[in-house]
């Protein structure tokens, strides 16, 4: 079975509350996409979310986290691991790019009833909770 690896960023925003930023293509989810050649995790997530965001971000140390899963391509089964990173945006202004069709910033129980697949709202509560432990 192939592996494919992706990259991407739990995007939040510090204001009168903690808003997380979600993209909508086919479904809501956060900034990702392939790992190009040369490139490490942390790079292929900060260019993910230039490009499909806009934003430049500063990335949390200590948090990364994964989401495994497999799909069916073309009748093949494929399995998925995305990387997960923290990032700060530190203002709002995300802007959409031409693969998605809408965007949110969103306080955390809102993120997480959008997102579309449990792997995701288990790596939105996980970024969530290592956010909240630092505040304290």
């Amino acid at each position: 079975m192939p592996l494919e690896k992706s990259a991407g960023a739990v995007v939040f925003h510090r204001g009168a509350q903690i808003e997380y930023l979600v993209l909508l293509a086919s479904y809501w989810g956060f900034p990702k996409g392939h790992i190009e050649p040369g490139e490490d995790e942390r790079a292929a997530a900060r260019r993910e979310v230039r490009e499909e965001a806009g934003l430049d971000v500063t990335f949390l140390d200590d948090f990364r986290a994964a989401d495994e899963y497999a799909f069916l391509r073309q009748g093949e089964s494929v399995q998925k691991q995305s990387i997960y990173f923290l990032a700060e945006a530190r203002e709002r202004n995300a802007r959409l790019s031409r693969e998605h069709s809408d965007l949110a910033w969103l306080p955390f129980d809102a993120a997480l009833a959008r997102l579309a697949y449990e792997g995701g709202r288990a790596i939105l509560r996980k970024a969530n909770e290592f956010l909240l432990k630092r505040e304290t």
